[in-house]
């Protein structure tokens, strides 16, 4: 049950009301309150990486429909998807979605996989996606696009999406318990590691070869790249000290430029996380219980973990400019763990707790964050996230941050499958289409907790009318 002062952001008709909530709340989260149209507005600015030309300033987020064959291959669902990104405006197309890059990888069984048997259709969905925007937008000399390449890790689901096979780098005293692994469960061993290390540059040599501009080495939301950034319990060359933790992107950094030279490389990277939460009496989320030092929240605090400490993000950040990496995507914590640190929103998933704090106090989180790492390494080339939440005001606050140098991007994530083409709304200086903006309620999230596909079910006539539609509302009854 929503707390009657979290207010929904649809009632905030005028710019006095938006100002006035955000001071209520006590948020400091500027935005400009007129928008700006035409080629001259700073979110149609262009953007210069190492000579190449990015069109404008926004940027589709990696969105994942849980929809693909069993054997890794897209579906029409998934190609539906992909033309979206093409036809919706942005310059930057961060990663598509999350690509496994092996079988065990997988967080669920129908996840797009890295193979040289699914390349030939990978490739096909990122020249539907060039198609689709030169259609709409004319010319595609200033798109960019990468292919975001993961490794589950904990959150593994190679085969049922209903049954975790996790692959963990360390035993993590919560997560062990919330996901019921076992002390005698086996880490990968440093030869397992190395090994995937492969499987990572195999997919960056196939990324390369089917015309992605660049690859993302995803590093977020507790997946195995980010669970490497808080391994420091695990011995050996991969845990332990900040240089261990890093080998893991490192080797991988040095394997692509050896194997996949022209591919330019970014990192999404959960830049903060807190404590796990969980759900209270009151089906609100409160903290896990935990004593001591928490030493397994990556930019979070060990004496404080509802707090932020960026020393070692911003240690990252620094490591990031000495390897030749200029791309890197800011988002924070979980969405098995905190979601409402990573993905602020009024209404959860089926599984999920109710908000433990206005979700604009997630979003005014994660782009003070992205503002304050802009700021220490300018050089840097930053995409913002936690966007979505703002609907009518999203524009206002990534005017005022895009043209303020508080961030170069602003990242548009579950917005995307009610409105994808809101970007070109934007640019044009159209008014918002207020009816197919997303409002949080968290059916793209509910539907693959319960082995459906993800999309707007609520908003977007096409899942309005497909057949898992009935599904889901039968399964949303039967939480209630």
């Amino acid at each position: 049950m929503t707390e009657p002062n979290y207010r929904r952001i649809a009632s905030l008709k005028t710019a006095d009301d938006f100002a006035g909530y955000l001071e209520q709340l006590g948020l400091e989260l500027p935005f400009d309150r007129e928008l700006q149209a035409g080629s001259d507005a700073p979110l149609a600015q262009s953007y210069q990486l190492d000579g190449l030309k990015i069109g404008n300033r926004f940027c589709i987020l990696p969105m994942e429909g849980w929809d693909g064959t069993e054997d890794g291959r897209p579906s029409e669902l998934t190609i539906r998807r992909w033309k979206h990104f093409g036809e919706s405006g942005a310059k930057l197309i961060w990663g598509g979605e999350a690509v496994a890059v092996r079988h065990d990888g997988r967080a669920n069984p129908n996840q797009l996989t890295s193979y040289d048997a699914t390349s030939a259709e990978i490739e096909n969905l990122r020249k539907t996606l060039f198609a689709a925007h030169r259609e709409k937008c004319g010319s595609t000399d200033d798109l960019f696009v990468g292919l975001q390449l993961t490794h589950s890790g904990r959150f593994a689901r190679p085969n049922d999406k209903k049954r975790l096979e996790p692959r963990i780098l360390y035993h993590h005293p919560i997560l062990d318990r919330k996901f019921g692994i076992t002390s005698d469960f086996p880490c990968l061993t440093d030869g397992e590691i190395d090994d995937l290390i492969g499987d990572f540059v195999k997919a960056a040599v196939r990324a390369e070869q089917s015309g992605f501009s660049f690859i993302d080495i995803k590093h977020c939301h507790g997946y195995l790249g980010h669970e490497f950034l808080s391994a420091t319990t695990r011995e050996g060359k991969y845990g332990g000290s900040f240089e261990n933790r890093t080998r893991f992107l490192r080797e991988i950094v040095a394997g692509v430029r050896r194997d996949a030279p022209t591919l330019m490389i970014g990192v999404r990277l959960s830049a903060f996380d807190f404590l796990p939460f969980k759900m209270g009496d009151d089906r609100r989320g409160i903290p896990e219980n935990f004593e001591g030092q928490y030493s397994h929240a990556f930019g979070g605090d060990g004496e404080n973990p509802l707090q932020i400490n960026l020393s070692e993000t911003l240690q990252f950040f620094e490591l990031l400019g000495q390897i030749g990496i200029k791309l890197v995507c800011v988002t924070a914590g979980s969405p098995y763990y905190n979601p409402h640190i990573q993905r602020p929103a009024l209404f959860p998933p089926s599984d999920g707790y109710e908000p433990p704090e206005d979700p604009l106090v997630g979003v005014t989180r994660q782009i003070k964050v992205t503002a304050d790492l802009k700021a220490r390494h300018p050089q840097m080339a930053v995409v913002g996230s936690g966007y979505s939440y703002l609907q009518e005001w999203l524009p206002h606050v990534a005017q005022y941050h895009v043209r303020t140098g508080k961030v170069d991007f602003a990242g548009l994530g579950r917005l995307v499958l009610s409105y994808h083409d809101l970007p070109l709304d934007v640019l044009a200086g159209k008014p918002l289409q207020n009816k197919r903006l997303c409002r949080t309620f968290s059916d793209c999230t509910t539907g693959p907790r319960n082995g459906l596909i993800s999309g707007c079910f609520p908003l977007d006539p096409f899942y309005r009318a497909h057949p898992q539609a009935a599904q889901l509302k039968a399964v949303k009854q039967e939480i209630k």
